[in-house]
């Protein structure tokens, strides 16, 4: 590593020329802070947990250490990068098949939501990496075969605090079982809990860990404010905020599924070019979702906190928190949707009453209090009626979606019934024709 202050470059941290010209068709002049310090150390063969801020190239510390490792000796299945939500692990196969299209990389994407019989022919081709989430990993080493991680070189856990929580952790210790100790490891996140610290002393081999940011922190370019509101008025300051930035990119953070599809529903009655995204999606349309805000097709995108985690869409001016969020630390990475690489952005959380609180221990983790957002009360109030009219609206309309689906359900369930009980008469016919 160069020590002399003149600005780092990939092929001075010991990267290899075919990945350095990849670097550079991806746009990537010189490594960013986390890159610098781990990848020299990542390329020695060390164990690496790196923590750092969201948009600052998690991804590239990672990949390319572990392509150039590939480059040097191939094989299929020789990595495998563990990620807590299905389009994070879309994105991060994307950018490594990028990364390596100049030398034939081969990635496999396991997540939920898709047949299982397309990922297993995937599987069948042997791609040098498969990037998963860790319950269809397991189903595909339980279930697929000849599918095993037996030869497995590189392990990769990303969003690693996300990871180690209820719903993932049985899963990642089956996966731990399933692949060979002999191997490197690295853990990339940017929030550290006392989990990561038990992960690392079970599964890491002398680590080096990497602070490039402090604890909890969010970039300098990111302009964070709150407005304290009552509740009633939520939904009026929410589109005035958004008619405000009308020319801008915005991503809308909520609580619930629910209420991501009901604000949607709300802003696209006033005239406003929302989406939503949300778990209870199928795959497909959180997907086609997805492409629409980044397309911009749509500027205003309604999620929760499935999409705060590590998705980098590049033009994402404003980060809204509708509803603040109650473990503080999702708070980094749902503003982290902004201000990525180096660019400028805003964070805005509305607070009402009842979410003081939260909204206290957020200042508390970030270590500032953050201004208020300047807001013209009696503007916002002018838009109490047109509001009004538009959530009525919406919530007839979820309300009659709702009532055909289980409309639907039962139909389905009859015509299930009425299946089964002609099956049955029909097996009792052949019985007393057997009889006699």
């Amino acid at each position: 590593m160069e020590d002399d202050g003149s600005p780092k470059t990939f092929a001075g941290l010991g990267v290899c020329e075919e990945l350095v010209e990849a670097c550079k068709s991806l746009g990537w002049e010189t490594p960013s802070k986390i890159q610098a310090e781990a990848i020299p150390y990542a390329l020695q063969g060390r164990d690496v947990i790196g923590l750092a801020q969201t948009g600052s190239g998690k991804t590239g510390a990672f990949a390319l250490p572990i392509l150039q490792a590939l480059l040097q000796k191939p094989q299929p299945f020789f990595a495998c990068v563990l990620s807590p939500t299905r389009e994070l692990a879309i994105q991060i196969s994307e950018q490594l098949e990028a990364l390596g299209s100049g030398i034939g990389v081969k990635c496999s994407v396991l997540v939920g939501g898709v047949d299982m019989m397309q990922q297993a022919i995937s599987l069948a081709k042997r791609p040098h990496i498969v990037v998963a989430t860790p319950g269809r990993l397991l189903d595909h080493l339980s279930n697929t075969k000849g599918f095993s991680l037996r030869a497995l070189k590189y392990l990769v856990l990303d969003e690693a605090d996300r990871l180690l929580n209820m719903d993932f952790e049985r899963a990642i210790d089956d996966i731990l079982k399933d692949i060979p100790k002999e191997r490197r490891t690295y853990l990339f996140s940017a929030t550290m809990t006392k989990k990561v610290s038990k992960l690392q002393r079970a599964c890491l081999r002398d680590p080096l860990k990497i602070e490039a940011a402090s604890k909890y922190s969010t970039v300098d370019t990111l302009k964070q404010h709150y407005l304290f509101i009552p509740a009633t008025y939520k939904d009026c300051y929410l589109v005035y905020i958004l008619v405000r930035m009308s020319g801008s990119t915005s991503m809308v953070f909520t609580r619930t599924c629910e209420s991501a599809r009901l604000l949607a529903l709300i802003l696209r009655n006033l005239g406003l070019s929302a989406i939503p995204i949300n778990g209870q999606m199928s795959q497909a349309k959180r997907l086609g979702s997805l492409n629409k805000f980044k397309s911009g097709e749509c500027n205003i995108l309604i999620c929760t906190d499935v999409a705060s985690r590590g998705l980098d869409i590049p033009s994402v001016d404003v980060v809204i928190n509708y509803n603040i969020p109650t473990n503080s630390k999702d708070y980094i990475h749902r503003v982290g949707r902004t201000a990525r690489a180096g660019r400028s952005g805003l964070a805005i959380s509305l607070v009402n009453q009842y979410e003081v609180e939260w909204y206290r221990q957020i200042e508390l983790l970030i270590g500032k209090e953050l201004p208020e957002y300047q807001a013209n009360k009696e503007e916002v109030l002018l838009l109490l009626e047109r509001v009004s009219d538009a959530r009525r609206i919406a919530q007839m309309k979820l309300k009659g979606s709702e009532v055909k689906r289980k409309k639907r359900r039962v139909e389905d369930d009859d015509e299930e019934a009425e299946k089964h009980a002609i099956t049955h008469k029909n097996s009792k016919a052949s019985k007393k024709s057997r009889r006699r």
